[in-house]
């Protein structure tokens, strides 16, 4: 008996065949796990972004064209649910503020010191949930993900003048924020 290939099983899945569905899990479940673990770097969070891009998967394949190979539909995927990881995950401990603050914080580490950059930090975060939501996409893809701007552009379908424009008003918009919090 001969391997059914990709598009077999994805249309027998269609066809309400739910062990199409589990071969091609069981074929790309290593490749999404190593995928996934070179951008979220731990076992748990690689796991994690596993079962999110087959969960993905299970209710998009009815849709699945077949205009690209099906590991790169789910390349795609793993990464997309990668960086949301990371995003959720960069928020949750905070921007890095090393930097920002140097001028704001006495050279010893006191605990006043320790009150202030939790006041900022709760600042800080509070000023980027504040941004609209055009501003807060474009910061976060150009801050935490680090991608040029033409990039972004072409994810948000945006003009790069544009891109840049919402980047540098969220910026303005944080600093603004957070200045008029400490003075």
């Amino acid at each position: 008996m001969t391997e059914k290939t990709d598009y077999e099983l994805v249309d027998g899945f269609k066809n309400g065949n739910d062990k199409c569905f589990n071969e091609l899990v069981n074929r790309y479940k290593e490749r999404v796990y190593w995928t996934a673990r070179r951008v979220v770097t731990t076992h748990q969070d690689a796991d994690d972004v596993v079962q999110d891009v087959f969960v993905n998967m299970y209710d998009g394949l009815k849709d699945f064209r077949g205009d690209s190979n099906l590991f790169t539909w789910l390349y795609r995927i793993t990464i997309n649910v990668s960086l949301n990881l990371l995003r959720k995950n960069k928020i949750r401990q905070f921007i890095p503020y090393e930097g920002y603050i140097e001028d704001l914080l006495p050279s010893s580490e006191t605990a006043d010191a320790k009150i202030m950059t939790q006041e900022y930090q709760t600042a800080l975060e509070q000023a980027i949930l504040s941004l609209p939501s055009k501003q807060k996409a474009v910061f976060t893809m150009r801050y935490y993900d680090e991608l040029p701007f033409k990039d972004i552009s072409k994810i948000l379908k945006k003009s790069v003048g544009g891109t840049k424009a919402n980047y540098f008003q969220a910026v303005k918009k944080i600093s603004d924020k957070i200045r008029k919090e400490f003075n």
